[in-house]
């Protein structure tokens, strides 16, 4: 079973304590709860709440009372009996036997649904779903407060962060580079970066600022009608999809410079590995992103394009619209299957989008894009897909290109595509400073 990954809450305890009351076994609690067993023993063990028994002068002995044994330890100047004695006659007395009912050493570890709870008057156990969510609540606060770090791990947890962060490297990069060396969590950074206590401050974190808000777009419904979306609407996509792999699929978009200013980038994101390629394209009509789809074809050969840009979803943007000349080789073979999101979905195809935001460190929206380069392209793209991230398992997407990718080797030697080291990224305006 997959243990949730999650915290015990207020209503996991009032589950727990339920199924005590009902005789349930932790393993049917555990199953309820989506938990593994251990997670739930562990939970009722460490918050269970003691009540000490009732016993004939303080000792648990079946025999105290009435017990007239003395000197047991050896001390014949005593003058107690023994079963008043501070020293504790069961370390001594051959006789002793405790009379607790010991229960509670055993699952549910606790005295709630034992039918003689309310008359026992031995030690105890008991379950309190509120009381128990306190204690975590309290323990978890508590755990939290105060720098946990020496002065020298704290200096060092600074200069490896202050670092790389002005060189505009995401957080999750740096701790993806760095684990070894870092003692502490990407949300206790983000806390000591609050707290002050770190050179760089949260103006020179990219995720601390908000957003604005959109501006309604006009109806573009009647898109629908448009002839070159005629059977590769997002619904024809994934009826397509049925039964194939997703890593065939590559995204495709625009990403504009100054608005209406000359230049603009053609992206695309392979699925199957989060590399994204960038075009430079001299407007943002559908003969300049024709142009690429030919050089592509021309200079990988037509098998090799194929295989690597066999499913394309893109939007409805009127650059994307001549489909068949997409789709089609100069001889008018198939090269590609092209296929539009919904109007006003771009969520759709979120995985380029999300790319986008690392195209933004580097060149800011409303930027013009007339003095940058090919060459500019391929360092920006270098330099993006590089970077480690969370949602990658700490690699970047080089890293997950296979050896055995022949096609895809192939197109980073056209493009001049390689890796950069990950303590060499930058993602700042300074990387193609003009």
């Amino acid at each position: 079973m997959q243990e949730k990954n999650k915290r015990i809450n207020l209503d996991d305890r009032e589950s727990i304590a339920i199924g005590i009351m009902r005789h349930q076994p932790l393993k049917k609690i555990a199953k309820l709860l989506g938990r593994h067993v251990t997670s739930i023993t562990n939970e009722i063990k460490k918050h269970r709440i003691f009540v000490r028994g009732s016993y004939y002068a303080g000792n648990d002995c079946r025999y105290a009372k009435g017990c007239d044994v003395r000197h047991v330890c050896g001390d014949d100047d005593c003058p107690m009996y023994c079963y008043a004695c501070p020293k504790d006659c069961h370390n001594f007395c051959m006789e002793y036997s405790t009379k607790k009912c010991r229960k509670y050493d055993k699952p549910p570890y606790v005295c709630n649904g034992c039918e003689n709870r309310r008359y026992c008057d031995d030690d105890r156990y008991f379950y309190d779903a509120r009381v128990a969510d306190r204690q975590s609540r309290e323990c978890r606060s508590e755990s939290r407060k105060g720098i946990h770090l020496s002065y020298e791990e704290l200096d060092d947890l600074n200069t490896i962060l202050t670092t790389n962060i002005r060189k505009g490297q995401p957080i999750a990069h740096i701790f993806a580079v760095h684990e070894d060396e870092i003692p502490v969590t990407s949300r206790t950074a983000y806390t000591y970066i609050n707290m002050g206590l770190l050179d760089v401050r949260n103006i020179d974190l990219r995720r601390q600022a908000g957003y604005k808000r959109r501006r309604k777009k006009k109806d573009d419904s009647g898109i629908l009608s448009q002839n070159f979306r005629q059977g590769r609407s997002y619904n024809d996509f994934k009826a397509y999809m049925e039964g194939k792999s997703d890593t065939r699929v590559f995204e495709m978009d625009t990403v504009k410079g100054k608005r209406g200013h000359g230049k603009v980038m053609l992206t695309m994101l392979f699925r199957k590995n989060s590399v994204m390629l960038i075009f430079l394209m001299p407007n943002c009509k559908a003969e300049s992103v024709i142009y690429w789809f030919n050089f592509l074809e021309v200079s990988l050969g037509s098998d090799v394009f194929h295989k690597l840009f066999e499913i394309c979803l893109t939007d409805n943007g009127s650059e994307f619209k001549k489909v068949d000349e997409l789709e089609l080789s100069p001889d008018n073979t198939v090269r590609t299957s092209v296929y539009y999101c919904d109007p006003m979905q771009s969520g759709q195809k979120g995985r380029l989008e999300k790319n986008h935001e690392y195209i933004r460190y580097v060149i800011p929206k409303g930027t013009s894009l007339n003095s940058f380069t090919q060459d500019d392209m391929t360092v920006l793209m270098n330099h993006i897909n590089s970077t480690k991230r969370p949602g990658l398992n700490n690699r970047s997407p080089y890293d997950l290109i296979s050896d055995n990718d022949s096609n895809l080797h192939l197109l980073m030697k056209v493009l001049g595509l390689h890796p950069i080291p990950a303590d060499e990224i930058n993602l700042t305006k300074d990387l193609l400073s003009k």
